[in-house]
């Protein structure tokens, strides 16, 4: 995608407007709001080091949660301000607004090579509405624009979308930082045209939100492996008992229909042969959201195509993942984008764990291209602590479904053109 990025950029004594994606996970502790996982902070580094070695004024801006148009405390980005001057090295100024006097004058007083974070975006909702004149008063400050926020490229929000518009119109450019362009290469060059045999994983709950992306790779792949609840969906399409699996009874055709257009492809489509079920029983406890917890009784493999009435099915069973592994061996490039089960519970682990295991031993061994789409697939692989060994992690949940699926993202059309 020829994308114009901060490599082409002469930036040297001007005021670069950076969106960055800082969504971090927070906590409280001792009164102060606490950085759980820096990973999205650190991802940006090499994009803000290039900017400083080549000169910009550096004016970060990002969203954090869903304050909703509100000045909410706890999603201030003071604690990420705090955090990254410590990453790098050097004093990164907070301003406590986004737009007006405050961060003209702040703004006016910058040196080259120096970074100023500004607040939570959010806190305004013409920021969400893509209001021109709110994204107006955010470029009063850019003399360039750059985004490095693929997980809110999906999204046409001002800062996204707005300030790269109202910058190019006036003469100047829009480019993708370093990490956005890591994005565009793996998730959208290098599925152009994959080294064969093209193997996609996919899992997660739903088939309705992942059809496009079905329909898309079915296209594209060589074989395709399910795991996850949506396996449960394509039982049912077939005749089989789901017991209390999650399905989705309205989207057995949708379910057939992809059935039906890889066999007409003469694509591989692989459902699970065994899972680990377990029978759901309601507990007392509630959990953050208010709903009762579910305990899970008596989790076992199960070879049987028809899940017991009782019990639902959580993981691929050992079959399954065998039959996976063997698949992915031969692999040349592997797209993942979705668990093959329960993954957060240890019990439900396993089938995720040993595709993980199968996907980077295919990398390392192999020479495989191992390309994972954000998300859960990112949690599994980090949690199973293998995170390092595969060719890409995206940094975007919805983004990457999105531009997997071949949708057009706001935030990546509006950048200029090399």
């Amino acid at each position: 995608m020829a994308k114009l990025t901060v490599r082409d950029l002469d930036v040297r004594g001007k005021r670069v407007f950076l969106r960055v994606d800082y969504n971090v996970p927070l906590e409280e502790k001792d009164g102060k709001m606490v950085i759980t996982d820096a990973t999205r902070i650190i991802e940006t580094l090499p994009t803000l080091k290039l900017l400083i070695e080549n000169g910009g004024r550096l004016i970060l801006t990002a969203h954090l949660g869903r304050p909703k148009g509100k000045r909410e405390p706890s999603m201030s980005l003071l604690p990420v301000a705090v955090k990254l001057s410590e990453l790098l090295g050097k004093p990164v100024a907070f301003v406590d607004e986004c737009v007006g006097t405050k961060v003209e004058q702040v703004v006016a007083t910058m040196i080259d090579g120096s970074v100023t974070l500004l607040e939570n975006v959010r806190y305004h909702s013409e920021e969400e509405a893509n209001d021109p004149v709110f994204a107006e008063k955010l470029a009063r400050v850019a003399d360039v624009y750059v985004n490095d926020a693929f997980g809110a490229a999906h999204r046409a929000h001002a800062s996204t979308e707005g300030v790269a518009r109202v910058v190019t119109q006036r003469g100047g450019q829009a480019a993708a930082g370093l990490l956005m362009e890591r994005e565009l290469k793996f998730l959208g060059d290098e599925l152009e045209k994959p080294a064969r045999p093209f193997v996609v994983i996919l899992g997660g709950a739903k088939v309705s939100d992942k059809i496009k992306v079905i329909d898309r790779l079915l296209e594209k792949a060589d074989t395709i492996l399910i795991g996850g609840a949506m396996a449960y969906t394509f039982r049912l399409a077939q005749g089989y008992k789901t017991g209390k699996s999650l399905v989705e009874p309205d989207a057995i055709e949708i379910a057939k229909s992809a059935l039906a257009k890889a066999k007409a492809k003469n694509v591989q489509f692989l459902l699970p042969v065994d899972d680990v079920v377990a029978t759901p029983v309601k507990t007392d406890k509630l959990d953050k959201k208010g709903k009762a917890i579910i305990e899970w009784q008596n989790p076992r493999t199960s070879a049987d195509l028809n899940c017991p009435e009782d019990a639902a099915g959580l993981d691929i069973g050992p079959a399954t993942a065998k039959a996976y592994a063997a698949v992915l061996a031969g692999a040349k490039t592997i797209l993942w984008n979705g668990p093959m089960g329960l993954f957060e519970n240890k019990l439900f682990a396993a089938g995720t764990n040993a595709v993980a295991q199968a996907v980077v031993d295919a990398t390392q061994n192999n020479g495989a291209k191992s390309i994972i789409g954000g998300g859960d697939s990112v949690k599994a692989l980090n949690q199973a602590k293998l995170g390092d060994k595969v060719t890409f992690m995206s940094t975007g949940g919805g983004a990457s479904l999105e531009f997997l699926e071949g949708a057009v993202l706001p935030g990546v059309a509006v950048l200029s053109e090399r």
